[in-house]
């Protein structure tokens, strides 16, 4: 256990949190409780599929939680002008972030000017706003999440992430230090995917996270456990 692991208590996690909701079943009822609960707890961010940006606009006007959206979700194999259309648009709805799955394919492939394009392409319609782009870890091989890393750097991404949640495992200690050991100062990390105790989000800021993407935000805060998360 490191000094920030043992320094950190559950309530300390509010900055960090990414509070999500991207179930395809989700209304607008269980977006506006979303908001709610980040506006309570204070969490740094909420994160929605595109359709629900609006909703989160009317509720989270005037205050400091942000808005972030997804775009290429959760496969990444969106024609690359789709994604770059779906980015703009989230942020012409109010998104303050875009969290954008990588072309998964392409990566592995060695096509990585594609991959660079596409992320770079983006950048450049968020005009300064967010973007983070998620790599799907559990389909990588290390030196695979080593190349995204860079290649996101290259491109301009203000963060690499390691999960959608949808495409089965999430986010590891390990792949945590592995991303952070790559972009160093260049670039922030988004750790998502089954992050389900306290223990687990401290173990993962240690590793180098600045943010957590996680469905179970008030748990955590609350230092409980939960049978699974996003």
């Amino acid at each position: 256990m490191t000094d920030l692991t043992r320094a950190l208590q559950p309530k300390d996690l509010a900055s960090y949190i990414d509070h999500t909701l991207l179930k395809p079943e989700a209304t607008k009822q269980h977006i506006r409780k979303l908001c709610e609960e980040a506006l309570e707890n204070h969490f740094f961010a909420v994160c929605v599929n595109s359709s629900m940006i609006s909703t989160c606009s009317e509720i989270l006007k005037n205050t400091k939680v942000r808005i972030a959206s997804v775009v290429g979700f959760p496969l990444g194999a969106s024609e690359s002008s789709v994604k770059t259309f779906e980015a703009s648009r989230a942020f012409n709805l109010g998104a303050h972030e875009v969290d954008m799955v990588i072309n998964i394919g392409a990566l592995k492939a060695k096509d990585y000017l594609i991959v660079e394009k596409e992320i770079s392409d983006i950048v450049r319609v968020a005009a300064g706003n967010i973007v983070k782009v998620i790599l799907e870890t559990s389909l990588l091989t290390d030196e695979e999440k080593i190349k995204a890393c860079e290649i996101s750097v290259q491109a301009g991404a203000h963060f690499v992430k390691t999960s959608t949640g949808f495409g089965g495992g999430g986010a590891t200690v390990s792949d945590i230090a592995l991303m952070k050991k790559t972009v160093g100062t260049k670039s922030l990390v988004k750790a998502s995917g089954g992050i389900k105790n306290f223990a687990d989000a401290a173990a993962l800021i240690a590793a180098g996270a600045n943010r957590l993407g996680t469905s179970s935000g008030v748990l955590l805060v609350t230092g409980q456990s939960v049978k699974s998360g996003y």
